[in-house]
Parts: structure tokens; sequence; C-alpha cells
């Protein structure tokens, strides 16, 4: 409290006012403005005086106003407090000043600044029912997740304490390296891998490795609109390359004639559309890396999900000439409030992308990375998994048969393979995904508009709607209001 009195207080020795009144009012507006709460206990006037530079006499003068007004209470052996006796509409109306408002005005902002701030949407899309990407939380082992964690905390070894190496804590990197190569085929040693903040950190590192400003980077359309607004924030410039039936069309890259040193794609389970490269294109792929001197960013974030055969292999395990980076990610097999995602690098490239990563923030957090390398190597997250792929599969076929009964005559939509959501498209044109997006969004539905992933044209018009955290006792209701929604919005139009 002392140190938030000196950064707020200022009296003026010269001014007509007294200093008593000066500190009267300056205390008295902290207090109705909230910057002191209710319950707070003030320090005492005598170390208050001396703080302030002023006689004791001033601050009991002050003591005394703010006493006789209500704003003060003393309590015999314990000092003096802030009220909680205050109205709440007085603390409401004065509070109204602290509100930030938008302000009509011009500033100077860099080119990636404005794109961002005309592109991203800033408001939470993960945690209601349908969004896509939300996992099952209530079926996550955390008995078993918070006694790795207390076996790590209870007595933590000094390293622990005193920071992280730059890549990571060794332990997690080996048993993720052992998990990758495992499930997705990826070959790497641990010292290839980086243990990053989320993903979102991963692809940022990449654009920051191979693009200068104003270099052209390409990118899925539509395609997850984290990777372009990365793009977009290290001053590279995303060019939207097709999607068909099997992913990112090389064709259609072949056909830009750009000198892009990176490409962004998702082989396994494109986002948000689903299809699955096929190993001829993903050969290709590799083989247009190599010769063109490109490199490309694997995007591999559910593709343990796999309802159709075994996962497959990832585009990584198949590259034979070190082209490929691979990102990955602990928000749809966990949770994403861990913050935990990881990037794999070509042996080469593994000391460049080590001081990329101590410039940004120096190391991960050591918190989670113990208990969370005991958690992969003591199978819990193999088995959560397996566990999730049954129940998500469930609750894939249950929404469908739900769509199809009670929208089939608004929405066209079919099984996926894979992932966590499905793609119903819109048959009425005259009926915007956005403005349904909007409308159900009110309603607490956080299901997305398909054409805003969309920036090379040719948008489809569709939803992307979310299963793997609805329960399938809400889906009826969530079906149904969706339903009335899709009316509401097709009788306007």
């Amino acid at each position: 409290m002392k140190q938030i009195l000196l950064s707020t207080i200022s009296l003026d020795h010269q001014s007509r006012d007294p200093l008593h009144r000066q500190l009267f009012l300056q205390l008295r507006d902290a207090i109705l403005q909230g910057a002191l709460l209710a319950g707070t206990r003030l320090p005492s006037t005598r170390l208050m005086a001396t703080d302030l530079g002023v006689s004791r006499n001033t601050v009991l003068n002050a003591f005394d106003q703010l006493m006789a007004e209500g704003y003060l209470v003393s309590r015999a052996g314990s000092g003096t407090f802030i009220s909680d006796q205050i109205p709440d509409e007085l603390l409401s109306k004065m509070g109204e000043g602290r509100t930030a408002s938008p302000l009509n005005r011009d500033f100077p902002l860099s080119y990636q600044a404005q794109d961002l701030k005309k592109s991203s949407d800033t408001k939470p899309y993960h945690n209601g029912p349908f969004s896509p990407g939300l996992p099952e939380l209530d079926q996550f082992p955390f008995g078993d997740w918070a006694r790795l964690l207390a076996r790590h905390w209870r007595h933590p070894k000094r390293e622990y304490l005193t920071g992280n190496p730059i890549g990571g804590s060794l332990e997690l990197r080996k048993a993720l390296s052992t998990y990758l190569a495992q499930t997705r085929a990826v070959k790497s040693d641990p010292e290839q891998i980086l243990i990053l903040s989320g993903s979102q950190q991963a692809l940022h590192l990449v654009v920051k490795a191979f693009a200068n400003p104003g270099d052209p980077i390409l990118m899925e359309d539509p395609g997850y609109p984290g990777i372009r607004n990365t793009i977009i924030g290290a001053g590279a410039k995303p060019i939207p390359v097709p999607v068909d039936a099997e992913g990112f069309s090389l064709e259609a890259a072949k056909a830009l004639h750009l000198p892009a040193r990176l490409a962004c794609l998702a082989p396994s389970h494109q986002y948000p559309l689903g299809p699955t490269m096929s190993l001829a294109r993903r050969l290709d792929l590799l083989n247009w890396a190599k010769e063109e001197n490109r490199f490309l960013l694997e995007d591999d974030y559910d593709s343990e999900y796999r309802y159709a055969g075994r996962p497959l292999s990832s585009l990584q395990g198949l590259d034979t000439d070190q082209r490929v980076l691979y990102v990955g990610s602990m928000s749809k097999v966990m949770f994403s409030g861990l913050r935990v995602g990881y990037l794999v690098v070509p042996p080469d490239l593994v000391d460049m992308f080590l001081a990329l990563r101590r410039d940004m923030d120096g190391h991960s957090p050591i918190t989670v990375e113990p208990a969370l390398a005991d958690f992969i190597s003591g199978g819990y997250l193999s088995g959560h998994i397996r566990k999730m792929r049954i129940l998500y599969e469930q609750r894939q076929k249950t929404l469908l048969r739900l769509l199809q009964e009670m929208c089939g005559g608004y929405l066209e939509v079919a099984e996926q393979e894979a992932g966590m959501h499905l793609v119903a498209f819109i048959r009425n044109p005259k009926v915007k995904d956005i403005a349904v997006e909007a409308l159900c969004r009110q309603d607490g539905l956080l299901l997305r508009a398909l054409s805003k992933f969309y920036h090379g044209g040719n948008a489809q018009n569709g939803l992307i709607i979310g299963f793997a955290g609805t329960s399938e006792k809400q889906m009826p209701a969530l079906v149904r209001r969706l339903a009335q929604h899709l009316k509401t919005v097709q009788d306007a139009s």
C-alpha cells in the first residue's frame, strides 16, 4: 500500500489549497474511483507524513475529514481502513470517468499493427458450446496431473528455481521426441525440439527466421487465422493458396511464381475444411521444396484425433532433405490454458532458432515441464487421447445426426475422418454465415463463419461447428437453437 500511495499522491506546496485539503481530495478520489478498495488498510499517519514530506498534523486533518464523511473507519488496535459502507451508486458514478472509451484520434501505427487491427477478432471463441478446437475438459485426469505436479514441486530441484534451458527442459524434449516418433513418425533428437508457449509462438519464430519485411509467405486458403496474423505481425505478406480435395494446392502455388521461402500447411488435417493430403502430394511438395530451396511449416494441430484408420505419418517423417519445420501443441490433447507448444527444427537450424528464442523471451516457464514429461513418458497422455478419440467419434456422430434431422433444410454436412469440428455448408446463398454466427454468438453458441477464413476470393458460405467440448446431452437443445437462428436469418434475407 505504501508504494501505491506514493505513486498516486502528489502534493503541491506552492498551491493556494492547504496541503491537508489536497491530501483529502486525492485520497477521496482514489477511493471513489476504485484505486483504493474497501477494507484496505492505510499506512499510519506518522509513516504517511514522513513519506509525503509533510507534518503529521496535515495527515491527521485529512484523515479526520475522510472519517467524518464516511470514507475511512478507525479500528482500535488495528489501524485506519477504507470504509465498506460507501454507496455502490456513488462508486459506480465516480468510476465512470475511469472507464476507457474509444477516442476519435489519429496516431501513427506500423503497417503490421494496422493490418492486424483490421483483421483480428480479439473476442474469445474458445470456451462455449460448438466452439471449434475446444476439448472435453471434464474428463481430463486432473488427479494424475496434480499428483505429477506435486511430485516435482513439493521439494523442487534447484535448477527448477534458477531458470530453464532456452529450448526447454531436456526431460520434456526427450519425452516428446519419443512420443512423436511413436505416434507421428517424426524424426528428431531431443535437441531439435524447442518448448514454447503455444503453437503461435512457434509460428512467430519460423516466420521471423525465413521472412524479411514485405516478403511473401504462402499459406492455405481458407486457413488458420493465427498463421495469417503471425505473418502480418512479422511484417511479411501472407499469400493465399487455394485448398483442393487434398489440401494445399501445389499446382496453384507454382502458378504464383513467387520467391516465397516458406509455405505453411496442415497436411494431416487441413483447417478448417478437413482434407488429408495424399502421399503423392506430400512427396511432390518435398521435391518442390528441395528443388527451389524452400521450407515447409507443418502445422499438426489435432492429428491424434483420426476416426478412419490410424493417424497418418507426418510430412516431417518423409523429409529426407531437412526442409520441414514441425509445429505441435498440447492445447487440443490436454487444455489450452497449459500454454505449451513445441517446434521441431532441422539439425542445422537448431542454433539459429535457439538464438531467436533467447532474444524473444529467454526460455519457457519451468513450472509444468517436469510434470508434463512424466505425463507423456508414463503413458497418461496416450491413454487420455485414446479415451477422447472414442468419445469424440461418438459426439461427431450424434451432432451429425442432429444437424441432418433438425437443420437439414438449411445445412449440408458430412462426416469428418478426423478432427474436432464439422463443416456445414449453408444451402441458401442468401443466408450469410456471418449473420448466423453473430446471432448464435449472442445466444452463447460459439460456432464460426467459414467465409471469414478466406482471403483469396471464392469464399464458401458455411459454419464450423465444434463437437469435442460439447456433451451429447446438451446437443439436442443446442441444435434446436441453431435451427431457429438459421430460420431467423433466412426469414430476414
